[in-house]
């Protein structure tokens, strides 16, 4: 296994560094000065001067990386030009509240997916089949941005059961974050749960026709044993890879839900970063999503080498 690791771990560092300089370069093609749009209303010159030199926006495009990677390998991602703050302060604040979303849109998706996708493969052809298959196709069709909206419009403004938005950290109040963060959470794990589904099905289907499931059902082992041991281990390798990206993909910030939700996650600090040209704040926060994916990648292959004893024997 350490080998299996290790061989993982050294495409890392070349990737993150290939992803940096591809951050950096495609920052510059955002259009507008970020200088003149901090200078004020009056343009001075003098000042635009100023900004252009203390954030080296005069230098050189590789000479401008080098001042940056340097300073993300000392753990130091620059300074916001909008907020005047730390942009590695700013991640560390706006982190958790899109991890918690994450992981709670993930969680729901696991729980309505993943057993779609078993009852669905498991009854093919059948009613089921046909019902999975429906909702599935919901899922996949319904923006986020008007489930979100018509959700708003039943559980907060007709029922009155949730509130419409804001966010609530755990820390003050657990009851009243989860019933903040509960309907922006369902909205992502919906789109994610009719993906997962069909993942689901289509990998169990493939595991359920071959021959040492045939065989194990001719042995006489009981249909639960069968599907649970048998089947859906050997068919979790392409669920654990859909798993990982959707994951990451949560990660890197869900744009319209936390605008609609007014959820102050990544997705939000992204907005507000490029409408202000606060280059330094989205070159950190696109490095950070990046990195999450490399990692969420090695941490699916390691999940691999556990499930599927082919590459324990590799």
């Amino acid at each position: 296994m350490l080998r299996f690791f290790l061989k993982r771990l050294a495409t890392i560092i070349p990737t993150v560094i290939l992803a940096s300089m591809i951050i950096f370069a495609l920052q510059q093609l955002l259009p507008g000065d970020p200088a003149i749009a901090l200078s004020g209303e009056e343009k001075d010159p003098a000042a635009i001067e100023f900004i252009r030199e203390k954030y080296h926006l005069n230098e050189p495009l590789p000479v401008r990386y080098g001042y940056w990677i340097s300073g993300v390998l000392r753990g130091d991602l620059g300074e916001s030009i909008r907020l005047q703050q730390p942009v590695a302060s700013l991640i560390v604040s706006k982190f958790p509240v899109t991890l918690q979303l994450a992981v709670m849109a993930m969680a729901i998706a696991l729980l309505i997916g993943v057993p779609m996708g078993i009852l669905s493969a498991v009854h093919n052809g059948k009613a089921m089949d046909y019902i999975a298959n429906v909702i599935a196709l919901w899922g996949l069709s319904t923006p986020n941005f008007w489930l979100g909206i018509m959700l708003i419009l039943l559980f907060s403004v007709q029922l009155g059961w949730l509130p419409a938005s804001g966010y609530v950290p755990p820390t003050e109040n657990l009851l009243e974050n989860l019933r903040a963060m509960i309907l922006p959470a369902f909205v992502l794990g919906n789109s994610i749960a009719a993906v997962m589904m069909r993942h689901t099905r289509a990998a169990m289907l493939q595991v359920l026709s071959s021959d040492y499931v045939r065989t194990a059902r001719a042995k006489g082992l009981a249909p639960r044993s069968v599907i649970i041991r048998h089947c859906l281990r050997n068919a979790a390798v392409p669920v654990i890879t859909l798993g990982a990206l959707e994951f990451g993909a949560l990660l890197s910030g869900a744009l319209l839900t936390e605008q609609v939700f007014s959820v102050p996650g990544f997705g939000k600090l992204m907005v507000d970063a490029v409408f202000n040209r606060d280059y330094a704040v989205v070159q950190g926060v696109v490095l950070c999503t990046a990195t999450t994916y490399i990692l969420l990648n090695l941490l699916a292959d390691l999940a691999y080498f556990l499930v599927n004893p082919k590459l324990r024997r590799s």
